[in-house]
């Protein structure tokens, strides 16, 4: 038997201090959402813990508005670990900012916009995991990952059985971000692989979604404990 390899992560239960910044009220103008806004904090904090949003990696979102569809999402180039509540950008259906003099927005906001055009999506959580960023490079051949016959399974959202069948579709990284979601969107539309939870970009992370933050925290939770469960068997 191979011996298993730990991922490294952050140590658990502590936290990255919090300065008087975090805990601020939030700009006039982000005031209506800070019930969204603490929800985000939150999650990039235990997101941090368990080592999947290190550093300034990831992007997160909720939904504010649906006409016109606008979206709260994370600046760019914060720390997950170490969000304020003037880390946000109001941001509309094309990934544009709403207000002048906000903070530049994460430079993937046009996948949360094209997850978010679902009405029944109003968060989307992205995390870049040690476990998604290996798994997206050996089944990068197979166009995605299967995960089936878990009971972990009934955690997602719509799920019942362990008998489901989830696909997780892998694509390609680039830094041009509107070919990117084009090719999202195609795959979408594909009713012979629907997948209705999440994708992976290969070796970068997992994008999910939800009807609200709760929803979407659950879901990254559940897939990355499919995906370490899918890592760790392999090296048994």
């Amino acid at each position: 038997m191979r011996a298993r390899t730990e991922p490294s992560k952050p140590a658990q239960n502590m936290n990255p201090p919090m300065d008087s910044s975090t805990l601020q009220p939030p700009p006039e103008h982000l005031a209506p959402y800070s019930e969204q806004i603490d929800a985000l904090i939150e999650s990039g904090r235990v997101f941090w813990n368990r080592g999947w949003s290190v550093g300034t990696s990831s992007n997160y979102s909720a939904v504010v508005a649906r006409d016109p569809l606008t979206l709260l999402v994370t600046a760019s180039g914060k720390h997950k670990g170490q969000l304020t509540r003037s880390d946000f950008v109001l941001c509309d259906a094309n990934g544009q900012p709403t207000l002048p003099d906000q903070p530049k927005s994460s430079a993937e906001t046009l996948l949360h916009c094209l997850a978010a055009e679902d009405p029944t999506v109003g968060a989307v959580l992205h995390t870049h995991s040690v476990w998604s960023t290996i798994l997206s490079d050996r089944f990068a051949p197979q166009g995605g990952i299967l995960l089936e016959g878990y009971e972990m399974l009934k955690g997602l959202r719509g799920v019942t059985t362990h008998q489901h069948r989830e696909w997780l579709p892998i694509f390609e990284n680039t830094q041009d971000i509107p070919e990117l979601a084009q090719r999202v969107r195609a795959a979408s539309a594909d009713g012979d692989r629907p997948f209705p939870h999440g994708y992976i970009i290969r070796r970068h992370g997992i994008y999910t979604w939800g009807q609200d933050v709760a929803e979407a925290f659950r879901q990254i939770e559940i897939l990355e404990f499919l995906l370490e469960c899918v890592a760790r068997s392999a090296t048994m």
